[in-house]
C-alpha cells in the first residue's frame, strides 16, 4: 500500500477529469498525497534544501545536543527502564512566519525560504481549489473561509525541522502521532530519509521519501468545512539510528479570527440539528484546545470547542 502520487500538471490537459478524481480519492480515503509537476521550479527546491540543511549544522546542530530532548533521553538510557520517552520528540525545529524573526547567518536562507513560500501559498491555493470543484463548492469558497472574508488574513507558517540521528530510536519519537490541526499542510521531505508515516485503516504505512514532490495532507479544518467528507489524518515520525531528516512542511490555516463551520451544501437537512458531528467556532478557541491536546483523540477537541 502507498500513498498516492499524482501528476499536478495533467489537471491542465486530457486527463483533468482523471486528475481530479485521483485529488478525490487522497482527500477521501487517504488525507495524504504526493503531487509531482506541480508547478514549483525543480531549481528553487534545490536551494531550499541547500539552505535548510545548511541552516541547521551552522545554527542549530550544537543546540540539539544540549536540547531537553537528549537529556530526557540519557537520563532514561542511565535509568535502564523499561519506559520510553512518551512526551518529547526527537526533532529540531524553527517556524518561520512572515513577521517573525529569521535566520540571519546562513547565507541566501533568507530570500530562498521567502520566494519558496511564495510559491508555496500559490499552490495551496491551487489545491484548495479542486477541493472547492470536487466537493461541489463555489470556486474559492475554502480559500475564503480560512481567510475569513476576502482579505489575505489566513495564518501561512513554515516549520523546518531535521529529526538527528538517533542512538535509541526505539524509545522515542521524531515527532508522536497528532493530527494536523489547520486547513492545508504542503511538505518537501527529505529526498532519502524516511520515517514519516500515515495511519491507513489501522495500519502505520511509511509516506516515501520521493525528490522534489510536495506531500500534501488535510488538517482538521478541511474535516470540518467539507462535513467529515475529507477526514483529517493521523501522521508520525519515527526516530532513526543514521541520517538527519530533513522536514520543511507548510501551513495554510485559518486566520485566528475565521468562524469555521461546515459548509452549508454539505450538511443534509436531518444533520442540522443541535448535535451534528462539527460545531461552528472561531478558529483561535479551537487552536486553543489544540496546544493542550495535540497528541490526544480529536473528536473531544470539537466537543470542546462547541462547549466554549
Amino acid at each position: 500500500m502507498a500513498v498516492p502520487v499524482i501528476d499536478f500538471s495533467k489537471l491542465n490537459g486530457e486527463e483533468r477529469a482523471k486528475t481530479m478524481a485521483q485529488i478525490a480519492n487522497g482527500c477521501e480515503e487517504w488525507g495524504f498525497f504526493q503531487l509531482i509537476n506541480h508547478g514549483i521550479p525543480e531549481e528553487l527546491l534545490e536551494r531550499v534544501k541547500k539552505v535548510a540543511s545548511e541552516f541547521y549544522k551552522l545554527e542549530r546542530e550544537e543546540n540539539f545536543k544540549n536540547s531537553k530532548s537528549v537529556k530526557l533521553l540519557s537520563d532514561l538510557v542511565e535509568k535502564k527502564s523499561s519506559e520510553k520517552l512518551e512526551h518529547a520528540d526527537w526533532e529540531d525545529v524553527i517556524t518561520l512566519l512572515d513577521d517573525n524573526e529569521w535566520p540571519e547567518k546562513t547565507p541566501g536562507f533568507r530570500e530562498t525560504m521567502a520566494k519558496y513560500r511564495a510559491e508555496l501559498k500559490k499552490l495551496a491555493e491551487k489545491v484548495m481549489e479542486v477541493m472547492d470543484e470536487n466537493l461541489g463548492l463555489t470556486k474559492g469558497y475554502i480559500k475564503k473561509a480560512l481567510n475569513g472574508g476576502d482579505g489575505d488574513n489566513a495564518f501561512f507558517g513554515t516549520k523546518v525541522s531535521h529529526y538527528p540521528p538517533c542512538p535509541h530510536p526505539g524509545l522515542v519519537k521524531g515527532l508522536r502521532a497528532h493530527t494536523d490541526a489547520g486547513g492545508v499542510i504542503l511538505l518537501l521531505q527529505d529526498d532519502k530519509v524516511g520515517g514519516l508515516q500515515m495511519l491507513k485503516d489501522g495500519q502505520w504505512i511509511d509516506v516515501q521519501p520521493l525528490p522534489n514532490a510536495i506531500v500534501i495532507n488535510t488538517g482538521d479544518q478541511i474535516e470540518v468545512l467539507s462535513n467529515g467528507r475529507y477526514k483529517s489524518c493521523w501522521h508520525r515520525v519515527l526516530a532513526t539510528p543514521d541520517g538527519n531528516r530533513r522536514s520543511i512542511a507548510s501551513f495554510y490555516n485559518p486566520s485566528f479570527k475565521a468562524t469555521i463551520c461546515p459548509a452549508p451544501q454539505l450538511v443534509e437537512k436531518e444533520d442540522q440539528q443541535v448535535n451534528q458531528t462539527y460545531p461552528k467556532f472561531v478558529f483561535g478557541d479551537y487552536m486553543s484546545v489544540y496546544a493542550e491536546q495535540k497528541f490526544l483523540p480529536k473528536e473531544p477537541r470539537f466537543q470542546a470547542v462547541r462547549a466554549m
